[in-house]
């Protein structure tokens, strides 16, 4: 069997290749847009780590999936000819599933929440800053391309099922919502 290199050189003077085969800089939109996506599918697998049930484990599992496609549909260029796998109705649909029956069993918010224990709980928080981001440098691209709107639906619905799973995480261990109390 050969041998297959990991590195192939191309990138070293700052430039990649999109879905398609154009080249931009490392520092383009979509590159940071896509680039936001995998690290959150990363901070989500910190997640799969933890302690979870089946269900939930499951269910981060396929968030990974959808983001899998959230990044391919961002590194996609306008002219690409490829078909690429894509964020359906019924995936966000399952996101607000989760967030009502999450937010049916926790107490009602009454400020905004300081990140906090237990680590499950802190770790959400974190892909939650980090899908806010995502969602962000998505809505630049989709200024500058054209984007399935599924994409900025599902990550915008991903950020709130990630704040409820945080609470959730915090009530299953006990541990009461840290509210910020500006005096």
């Amino acid at each position: 069997m050969s041998k297959i290199n990991i590195y192939t050189k191309t990138g070293d003077k700052g430039t990649t290749s999109l879905i398609g085969g154009t080249r931009v800089s490392k520092d383009a939109p979509q590159v940071e847009a896509y680039g936001a996506a995998d690290e959150l599918i990363s901070w989500i697998g910190v997640l799969r780590a933890h302690k979870v049930s089946e269900s939930q484990a499951a269910l981060l599992r396929r968030i990974q999936e959808c983001l899998m496609a959230c990044a391919a549909l961002l590194a996609a260029g306008d002219n690409t000819k490829k078909k690429l796998p894509g964020i359906s109705a019924t995936d966000i649909e399952t996101l607000e599933k989760a967030i009502d029956a999450m937010q049916n069993n926790l107490p009602p918010l009454k400020a905004f929440i300081l990140p906090a224990a237990p680590p499950a709980a802190a770790f959400c928080h974190v892909a939650r800053s980090v899908c806010r981001r995502a969602e962000r440098c998505s809505v630049t691209v989709s200024h500058q391309s054209i984007l399935d709107e599924n994409v900025l639906i599902y990550l915008n619905r991903l950020s709130d099922f990630l704040f409820s799973l945080a609470r959730q995480f915090s009530a299953d261990a006990g541990i009461p919502d840290d509210y910020w109390l500006p005096e």
